[in-house]
């Protein structure tokens, strides 16, 4: 299995560079709609109502009276703890992920567990990878997962952990997990018992990316341990893969806007050190008239 940011994601799509130097943030935002859970919002006393008119998804953020929490206090809380500046190719994606994960967070039937965790961990670091600021990185990831009132620490060491497990796995023990009784063995079960309910699991896009992130870090090529690992978690394979395919291209665009990115950085950079260049030229010219001035007598 490829890994995700490998070259035949970026051969899914193609982006166009006609007339700006670069993708526009916003332009390179609009490649999240996999990810867009909204086309319009309504909120009212009971709650958010969100619709997706183009996946016929229909997502309820229910809660009762002050309970309430807007995507507005959300993306405030986020931008009271992290008051620097972002760079707007990442700070688009930013804004629109938290929008999107807020809808996920609020609805009645969410309920955090590691593989989603895995999920969001893994699409936050391929998405600002290469950020200026390593410290910077991990700052926003703070300040992104407390104004959704969740830990962020508790992301981290549960992506860890998962991560570490799935490293030492096979194809086929990856998917037999129900016959152990170790604790990601028991975290994994305990998802597909709620999967299996139907009324007490809310699978998301970056569920089925900690899916995908299992498979890879266990070496599990085949597209048939998908099907079974899905089988075993009572989660539709078709849903997974559509959501994948998303994922995909939403990296090929990124990758494609930051070599856009550099190549335009390089080329600013270039012109500032031959305008530097030719200003340090004139200024030697200029003080060696001034000197020949001086000592001629002119």
């Amino acid at each position: 299995m490829a890994a995700v940011n490998s070259v035949s994601f970026s051969a899914l799509t193609q982006c166009s560079d006609r007339r700006l130097p670069i993708p526009s943030a916003r332009s390179l935002a609009s490649h999240l709609d996999g990810f867009r859970f909204r086309k319009s919002v309504y909120c009212h006393y009971s709650g958010v109502r969100t619709s997706s008119f183009n996946s016929r998804m229909v997502i309820h953020c229910m809660a009762s009276g002050t309970d309430v929490t807007t995507v507005a206090e959300t993306k405030a809380n986020f931008l009271k703890a992290y008051k620097r500046p972002i760079p707007s190719i990442y700070n688009t994606v930013v804004q629109e992920l938290i929008v999107q994960q807020h809808l996920m967070r609020y609805k009645k039937t969410y309920r955090y567990d590691p593989v989603f965790a895995l999920g969001f961990v893994t699409v936050y670091d391929r998405l600002m990878e290469g950020y200026p600021s390593d410290e910077d990185r991990d700052a926003i990831f703070q300040a992104y997962i407390n104004a959704l009132n969740e830990d962020p620490e508790q992301y981290r060491i549960d992506a860890q952990k998962l991560e570490e497990w799935a490293r030492s796995q096979t194809a086929a023990s990856l998917v037999e997990f129900a016959s152990r009784e170790e604790e990601v063995e028991s975290i994994l079960k305990d998802i597909a018992e709620r999967a299996g309910s139907k009324g007490n699991f809310s699978y998301s896009r970056f569920f089925a990316i900690g899916l995908f992130r299992l498979l890879e870090l266990a070496n599990a090529s085949e597209p048939s341990i998908l099907e079974k690992l899905c089988a075993a978690l009572n989660v539709d394979k078709k849903g997974v893969d559509r959501d994948l395919d998303v994922y995909r291209n939403l990296l090929s665009k990124l990758v494609q806007a930051k070599e856009l990115l550099k190549e335009y950085v390089d080329r600013e950079k270039k012109k500032r050190d031959e305008r530097a260049g030719s200003q340090m030229a004139s200024e030697a010219i200029t003080k060696c008239l001034g000197e020949y001035s001086m000592q001629a007598g002119l």
